[in-house]
């Protein structure tokens, strides 16, 4: 198949595949889950994770105003960086398990094509503007850890603690309880023996009360720009040195102009694993609506996790959440969650509100 083609008749006429054969659950409701529409009304729209409706706002006044889309979305998440009541992003952000505070943020503007990141970042308040000055400044991608740390210095970001009174009491608890509830596999979890030989999977095991977090922030401005930016403290108590999706453009972001956005909160894993943000974007371009075509990658996800028993119960089913958010360049927005529930943000001429996700299980 022509994909070039393909996209343009798409973005011409608006066709798609049946809803019923995308399978979600639940109902329109408001006519937005999913936000199916054979032509969308155009931008500006501002999108996010349920957790940004303040980020979602700021974002669509500064496009409204003029101001560049990744400019927008970058100023948008960082309301949610300087919140210390978000334990999942920024200041108040759960730590490592050695109780240190390291960010994880990317920034993608559809004109250009260009991306920056930044991962395992500490001490820095607003990771999502050092990945900005990535993009900006330099002609890298990601810059991580301690070369993350100096070059906020060098950009004057000043240092700050990250752990925040209420993260570290959290963290101490942890501290107190973690025998089994960390991210090192016991042997009877792991797919692998310790010579590097796979050996059978391994039993099915609770997964511990860990916190992914994150926000994803996408926007449209009306001439059919785009741009995105995620932006996490990370699953909590993680490996330090750990990096999730958020940093990874194709995984946790990703922008094409002539197509759209997307973006992903929860399990950063699994996300990477299926290049998820980047698998929206091309099932867009195929022709499938926002929220179909984060139906379609979550399942991907879903069938992937069933080859790790650990990951999965008794009825095949994840123990783990992933929310995908997409935004196509003409308006069109969705979001799709594993399990029913979950909300996104969304801001636009109609004002800013929050619209439930589609769902893969019911």
């Amino acid at each position: 198949m022509n994909t070039e083609h393909s996209r343009r008749a798409f973005l011409a006429s608006g066709g798609v595949a049946a809803i019923g054969a995308a399978g979600l659950v639940g109902s329109a409701g408001a006519g937005e889950v999913g936000a199916f529409s054979r032509r969308g009304p155009g931008g500006p729209v501002v999108i996010s994770s349920g957790n940004g409706i303040r980020a979602v706002e700021r974002a669509y006044q500064m496009v409204i105003n003029g101001a560049d889309t990744a400019l927008a979305v970058v100023s948008g998440v960082g309301i949610v960086e300087a919140d210390p009541g978000d334990m999942s992003v920024g200041y108040g952000g759960l730590p490592n398990e050695d109780g240190v505070v390291q960010l994880d943020a990317s920034v993608m503007h559809g004109p250009t094509h260009k991306a920056g990141s930044v991962g395992a970042l500490e001490d820095t308040l607003h990771a999502a503007q050092v990945a900005l000055k990535v993009l900006q400044t330099t002609d890298h991608v990601m810059i991580v850890g301690d070369g993350a740390r100096r070059f906020a210095r060098a950009h004057g970001f000043p240092a700050k603690d990250m752990l925040s009174d209420q993260a570290r009491k959290v963290w101490l608890k942890w501290k107190m309880n973690n025998s089994s509830r960390d991210d090192w596999l016991d042997e009877s979890e792991r797919d692998w023996n310790p010579e590097g030989t796979q050996v059978a999977m391994g039993k099915g095991s609770e997964s511990a009360a860990f916190t992914y977090g994150t926000i994803h922030c996408g926007a449209v401005d009306g001439g059919g720009d785009v741009s995105a930016c995620t932006t996490t403290s990370g699953l909590s108590y993680k490996i330090p040195g750990r990096v999730g999706d958020s940093p990874i453009i194709g995984a946790g972001m990703y922008v094409d102009n002539e197509v759209g956005s997307a973006g992903a909160t929860g399990r950063g894993e699994s996300v990477i694993q299926s290049c998820g943000a980047f698998a929206v974007v091309r099932a867009m371009e195929s022709g499938m609506e926002p929220s179909e075509a984060c139906v379609h990658v979550l399942r991907g996800i879903a069938k992937k996790s069933r080859l790790q028993k650990r990951l999965t119960g008794n009825d095949g089913r994840p123990k783990f959440n992933v929310i995908m958010y997409a935004l196509r360049k003409d308006g069109v927005h969705g979001s799709a969650a594993m399990f029913p529930g979950a909300k996104y943000a969304v801001a636009d001429g109609q004002g800013s509100r929050k619209v439930a996700c589609a769902s893969v299980f019911e």
